[in-house]
């Protein structure tokens, strides 16, 4: 019953589908498909759930227009579409599922500390737009903020107040606060917060880091670390890898291979050690019975 409502004529002259078809590429009965598949999604939403509402990116006015006139149709009950600006990277390009570049509520795909830092980088062209899209602030706070970065634009200020607002709205106050401890681990080599982390901020902030579990023995060295990490190769290249300059452990480098390890310098106090090899590889060492 729903495809006799939706009008050739009305899906043929949306701003979306006459672009497809003139691009070279032309547009495919699936793609053409869609704003119906879309608008049948509004139409059961709103049947079996109440839904009068249908929010999506201003890219999505022809998909959701599609939606309000079927439901219209079909049922007589007033319902409304809301689009919002489309938010896009440095280079212009859109954000989103289909680009690969997603940012997600769901801390399992972005964590607190990827969402605090994907805020805090943005550019100062669009900073004040993202506050006020994304905070609850004031206008006039916001803009005694962009007034104070004027004076003092090295500070970052709107860029850190902007990612302190989003991640304490997704996350709450825990979530902004491990977005800091994991910040300050990170980029200013600081043990105390690398000592506060729990197991889940570790995994989060090296996501691509190799973990393992180690028995600490007496006399125990950089080099025995390494080599049982399967951090560095065996032999000659491994050691020099050391005395280069190459390794660190908890944000200190170390270049005396048969350096002792030391509690509470090379293993904190959460019996963990944060191995860096090279610039990007990392190792989360978990000591067993300290």
């Amino acid at each position: 019953g729903a495809g006799g409502r939706l009008r050739m004529g009305t899906l043929l002259s949306r701003q979306s589908c006459q672009a497809r078809l003139r691009s070279a590429e032309g547009m495919s009965l699936a793609e053409f498909l869609y704003p119906a598949l879309q608008a049948y999604d509004f139409l059961h939403l709103h049947r079996h759930h109440g839904c009068r509402i249908q929010l999506g990116g201003h890219d999505q006015m022809g998909n959701i227009m599609s939606g309000y006139e079927l439901v219209t149709k079909m049922t007589g009950t007033d319902v409304f579409g809301i689009t919002v600006p489309l938010i896009t990277s440095s280079a212009g390009d859109k954000l989103g599922k289909t680009a690969g570049n997603a940012v997600w509520l769901n801390r399992d795909k972005t964590s607190p500390f990827e969402l605090y830092q994907f805020f805090v980088r943005q550019q100062d062209n669009v900073v004040e737009k993202y506050l006020k899209l994304f905070t609850f602030l004031p206008l006039e706070e916001i803009a005694h903020i962009m007034e104070m970065h004027a004076k003092e634009p090295e500070k970052w200020g709107p860029q850190k107040r902007l990612a302190a607002e989003v991640t304490k709205l997704v996350h709450g106050r825990e979530g902004l606060e491990s977005a800091k401890r994991c910040t300050k681990a990170l980029y200013y080599s600081s043990v105390e917060a690398l000592e506060e982390m729990s197991d889940q901020e570790l995994q989060e902030l090296f996501r691509q880091a190799t973990s393992a579990e180690l028995m600490l023995e007496p006399g125990m060295t950089v080099l025995d670390l390494c080599r049982k990490a399967n951090a560095i190769p065996e032999g000659p290249s491994g050691y020099r890898k050391i005395t280069d300059g190459g390794v660190s452990i908890n944000g200190n480098r170390v270049t005396n291979p048969e350096t002792v390890l030391i509690l509470g310098q090379h293993i904190l106090k959460n019996g963990v050690s944060l191995l860096r090899v090279g610039k990007k590889n990392y190792y989360i060492i978990k000591w067993l019975q300290l």
